[in-house]
C-alpha cells in the first residue's frame, strides 16, 4: 500500500513518541527530525480546529530551510478544546490537576492539525473527536499524575493509558485523533498524492 510514497522521502516533523508508532503502524517509511524550540503560539483569535492547523503550519514553515527536493514532510500539533479554551500541555503538576478536573464529567473535543510539504506544495488539514469523561476523583486524578507523567500530553491525559481505561465514557471520531495523530485520514490524504 501507499506505493505512490516511493518517490518521497517521508520526514515525520515530531518529538512524540506515539505520533512515530502511529506512522509506522501505517507501514509508512520515514525518519524522524526534530528541532529545538519550535514556536508553539499562536494568535488568541483563534479558535478550535484552526488552533492546531496554525501551530501545524508553523511548524511546517520552521523546517521548510532544511527540506529537500523529493522530501515529504509531516508536522502535526493536537490540543483539547473545552468550554471554548485550549487545555495544552501542562505546565506542571498543578496545572494537570486543573485540566483533568476541569474535563470531569464533561465532553470536550480534541483537534489535531496535519500539515503536509514538500518544496514545490503544502496541504494541511483537521481531524476532531469528541471525548466524554466519567466523573473522576481527585485520587484518581493524583494517581494517574503521579503513575504516568502526562506532562507532555494535551490536556494533560493519554487516552491509551490508565485514565483512557477508567475515565472515557464515549468517543465520537478517530481514537489515534485523540493520541495525536487521526491516521485514516492521513492514510486517505497520503493516497491522493
Amino acid at each position: 500500500m501507499l506505493d505512490n510514497l516511493k518517490k518521497y522521502n517521508i520526514i515525520l516533523a515530531s518529538n512524540s513518541p506515539r505520533r512515530r508508532e502511529l506512522l509506522g503502524g501505517l507501514g509508512v517509511v520515514y525518519e524522524v527530525r526534530t528541532l529545538p524550540d519550535v514556536d508553539e503560539s499562536y494568535p488568541d483569535t483563534l479558535q478550535g480546529a484552526d488552533i492546531p492547523l496554525y501551530i501545524a503550519r508553523e511548524k511546517a514553515d520552521a523546517y521548510r530551510s532544511m527540506l529537500h527536493p523529493g522530501d515529504l514532510m509531516i508536522t502535526a500539533d493536537t490540543i483539547v478544546w473545552l468550554d471554548g479554551q485550549v487545555l495544552g500541555k501542562p505546565r506542571d503538576r498543578e496545572d494537570a490537576i486543573r485540566m483533568l478536573n476541569a474535563m470531569s464529567g464533561k465532553t470536550h473535543e480534541v483537534f489535531t492539525g496535519v500539515c503536509l510539504t514538500t518544496t514545490e506544495w503544502q496541504r494541511s488539514f483537521s481531524a476532531r473527536t469528541e471525548v466524554r469523561f466519567s466523573t473522576l476523583d481527585e485520587e484518581e486524578i493524583a494517581y494517574y499524575i503521579d503513575c504516568y507523567y502526562p506532562m507532555d500530553k494535551a490536556g494533560a491525559y493519554g487516552v491509551q493509558e490508565w485514565i483512557g481505561y477508567i475515565g472515557v465514557e464515549y468517543i465520537a471520531g478517530s481514537y489515534y485523533n485523540i493520541m495525536g495523530l487521526p491516521v485514516q485520514r492521513l492514510y486517505r490524504e497520503l493516497c491522493k498524492l
